[in-house]
């Protein structure tokens, strides 16, 4: 063991004298910096938390990757894809790629006796992956969707249900109007799904892709597109770029050019809005490590000073500054570590409390979620702790020459 460690340890376990003046500032300096991590765990959990769910709530109505005609991703017009087994199962093979299903989109107007509504009805097959959708069922049980008949069910929202007074069992008539007739449909409400998400709410309705294949005129193959879910959502770029070489000079059994569309690129604005929460995160990361170098550089100086006559003994007995410097440092890491230990368990634990509780409650139509959603990243805490440690024991080698301005026989006069 080194002589400074030593020393530190020493001064570190001194509890003798519970008088000292630096008893008080070590407590305040170790409170800092526990305060100080709390705040940066349960910051940086409730970010990615808020950021994983929006964009899985994004996701979960638009997928990963849309593979459609290439004439749809730049007109609102509806235009159709032949995606049959085939061209499904090459896509599912795409590296990256973990499912591809068939969708088919059309507008309609659902009415009642008292009031109407327009929606955009999304018609999914057996192969379409309902978890996200199952998750968010308040009411109702989800149907079995099929792509060869039909018995007209109807997935609707929440908010469709408060303004139509609808419920699970409920039939209502829905009408799609194109240039020459005007059709009508008699759905039976299935379920009714709910996930804050004001501008999917408002318009999506879910049913059978042989509902909204007729409804357009098109046959079995014909189809809006597929939709794609990827392994990893941070490699959604490589993936894409790996589905638009397996596109590149294909056609469609109609003639029809494909091309892919990632999800950041469908709704850019959600995905800008969820990358501004990050600049948050650096400016309340700042403030906390700051905070916890203020009150460990405050601290430390108390200490110094209350052991001016310490430092006089071991200058008189041949220490040398830069040994008493790492006396000092290696005292503030004890310090530091101990803060550390206490901001992991009061941020780690208050980011359970609210996993397993629920106890804050958020506004979801403002925040889009019912209760604040956090997520505990180990690795991310192990690195929050590396930096508050390396940044808080930086901050005070400056401060820590203050024992070179410590003359012996000057210091022999403190009591």
């Amino acid at each position: 063991m080194s002589f400074p460690l030593f020393i530190a340890r020493r001064i570190y376990g001194d509890h003798d004298d519970r008088q000292k003046v630096s008893r008080p500032a070590v407590r305040i300096a170790t409170i800092g910096v526990a305060i100080g991590l709390a705040v940066m765990i349960v910051t940086v959990a409730v970010v990615i938390g808020f950021k994983h769910t929006i964009r899985d709530k994004v996701v979960g109505f638009g997928s990963h990757i849309q593979v459609q005609n290439v004439q749809a991703t730049y007109s609102a017009n509806s235009y159709s894809a032949c995606i049959d087994d085939s061209l499904l199962r090459q896509l599912t093979a795409v590296d990256g790629v973990r499912h591809a299903a068939r969708y088919a989109m059309a507008q309609g107007i659902l009415k009642t006796d008292n009031d109407f509504l327009g929606v955009m009805l999304k018609g999914v097959g057996p192969e379409y992956d309902t978890t996200f959708l199952a998750s968010n069922i308040v009411e109702g049980t989800l149907p079995t969707f099929c792509d060869t008949a039909t018995t007209y069910p109807l997935v609707v929202s929440k908010t469709m249900a408060d303004k139509l007074q609808l419920s699970a069992g409920d039939r209502i008539f829905a009408y799609f109007i194109d240039d020459s007739s005007v059709r009508a449909r008699r759905f039976t409400v299935s379920a009714v799904y709910q996930t804050n998400m004001k501008r999917f709410d408002d318009l999506f309705c879910i049913t059978d892709i042989y509902v909204t294949q007729k409804i357009n005129g098109w046959m079995p193959q014909q189809c809006s597109g597929a939709e794609l879910l990827v392994d990893d959502f941070d490699r959604l770029d490589e993936t894409n770029l790996r589905v638009v070489k397996m596109l590149k000079g294909k056609y469609d059994a109609d003639g029809n050019l494909m091309a892919p569309q990632t999800i950041v690129d469908a709704y850019p604005q959600v995905f800008s809005w969820l990358e501004l929460l990050d600049i948050n995160v650096w400016i309340i990361l700042a403030l906390m490590i700051a905070v916890a170098g203020f009150t460990m550089v405050s601290g430390l100086l108390i200490i110094i000073l209350e052991r001016t006559q310490m430092i006089g003994v071991l200058k008189a007995l041949g220490a040398r500054n830069d040994t008493i410097r790492h006396t000092f440092l290696w005292f503030a890491t004890f310090i530091i570590g101990r803060g550390l230990l206490w901001g992991n368990i009061l941020g780690i634990g208050l980011v359970v409390l609210q996993k397993h509780t629920g106890i804050i409650s958020l506004d979801p139509q403002t925040y889009y979620v019912s209760q604040a959603p956090v997520e505990l990243n180990l690795l991310l805490i192990l690195l929050l702790n590396i930096a508050t440690l390396i940044i808080s024991v930086f901050v005070l080698i400056g401060p820590s020459y203050l024992v070179s301005r410590i003359h012996p026989a000057r210091s022999m006069h403190y009591e």
